[in-house]
């Protein structure tokens, strides 16, 4: 092997698992990592549900994905293959009843870190701390330490830099203005997985969710549920929407389908009916409670005409004005674009730069592909790496 180490900056999930592959085939691997632990942005991630990965067939799963290169990453180490990364070390799972698939129960993602982090340390991996990448070159990276320069030869370069969401974990996307200067190209960050800004206001349902809902926008549409915030609306489905959402000026209209498993010619049959319209509501359709509240927003001619509420029911009209602000999503679409690379994620313009995890610009939606996408391309370039 080489005198000089593979290097690895960032102690995110790919570069954690691309460490451990390394190591594993015999090579030397340093980590240089900025912040005083590893994987914040992981960890943090895990306060909301900490879902793994999914339990897709991998030919419906790497759908999830809007570039060919990510799907094919994905379908080398796919979700089956992480499950069984995580067994080794220790960490067994469960599949939820949506299809995502978690760390068994009472374990933390603390726990899984530390398990990845021991095996690393069993594998003879070192990683720093406090090492903040400021250049690089065709030999050797160079950090800020302490308020020193440290200049560090390497055998391979792999950068795991992280997008441009939750600075406060250390992803400030800091990198790309160097990238810029050595004329590599990065398509700019843009918020991904993001809540929106609506124009009405829905304060008084902030923190209530609805449930078995269909969020549509044009020929898009997505089941799932979504939460009422200070600022408008957040969750999976519409997350799901942010990537054909971005492709037309704000603002947009979205549409709630409340009913989902209901023709609207049975709804407005119901409706028919004399009676107190949020009784009907509440008793015959079964309309949560959240769902008849915002009912209440309708002007008093639809929501006292039959076929108009039945309309509304299954087409309620929400407008769209931005994204939530970029260091508040949960993850950013953009990033160095893959023209710039080989096919082993190799920077054309300097061989032997390896680029991993959120820093590459694809996109995919919460629910387990953001975090697979990390771990298969730090797999992926191990295994290019010889």
């Amino acid at each position: 092997m080489s005198k000089s180490p593979i290097v690895i900056v960032g102690a995110g999930p790919a570069g954690l698992i691309a460490a451990q592959q390394l190591a594993m085939k015999g090579f030397e691997v340093h980590i240089y990592e900025q912040n005083k632990a590893a994987a914040r942005k992981f960890l943090v991630a895990g306060h909301g549900g900490f879902n793994l990965t999914h339990s897709e067939d991998i030919n419906t799963f790497i759908q999830n994905y809007d570039k060919v290169e990510i799907q094919r990453i994905v379908k080398h180490f796919d979700n089956k293959a992480t499950t069984e990364w995580l067994g080794s070390l220790g960490i067994s799972t469960f599949i939820g009843s949506s299809g995502k698939i978690f760390p068994a129960n009472g374990v933390k993602p603390i726990q899984v870190l530390q398990a990845i982090l021991a095996k690393l340390v069993d594998a003879g991996v070192r990683i720093h701390y406090g090492y903040r990448m400021v250049d690089f070159d065709e030999h050797a990276a160079t950090f800020t330490h302490q308020g020193e320069f440290t200049r560090i030869a390497y055998h391979k370069l792999i950068l795991g830099l992280g997008g441009g969401s939750w600075s406060k974990t250390g992803s400030d996307a800091k990198w790309v203005d160097l990238f810029k200067t050595r004329s590599i190209q990065v398509n700019t960050l843009q918020p991904a997985n993001s809540g929106m800004n609506t124009k009405d206001e829905f304060s008084t349902l902030a923190g209530q969710v609805l449930k078995n809902i269909q969020l549509k926008f044009a020929e898009h549409n997505k089941w799932g549920e979504i939460v009422f915030t200070s600022y408008g609306i957040e969750g999976a489905p519409v997350y799901y929407l942010n990537r054909f959402l971005r492709q037309h000026p704000f603002p947009n209209r979205l549409f709630l389908d409340l009913k989902p498993t209901h023709a609207m010619v049975s709804i407005e049959k119901e409706l028919e009916n004399k009676g107190n319209v949020a009784s009907v509501l509440k008793d015959k359709l079964k309309l949560s409670k959240t769902a008849v509240q915002l009912l209440r927003f309708l002007d008093k001619e639809t929501y006292t005409n039959s076929t108009k509420l039945a309309f509304a029911i299954k087409n309620f009209p929400i407008e769209v004005t931005s994204f939530r602000p970029i260091d508040e999503v949960i993850s950013t679409v953009g990033g160095v674009s893959f023209a710039e690379l080989s096919a082993s994620l190799e920077l054309l313009k300097y061989p032997n730069v390896f680029c991993v995890g959120e820093m590459l610009d694809w996109e995919a939606p919460t629910g387990g592909y953001l975090l697979q996408a990390c771990f298969s391309s730090g797999v992926w370039v191990a295994d290019n790496i010889k």
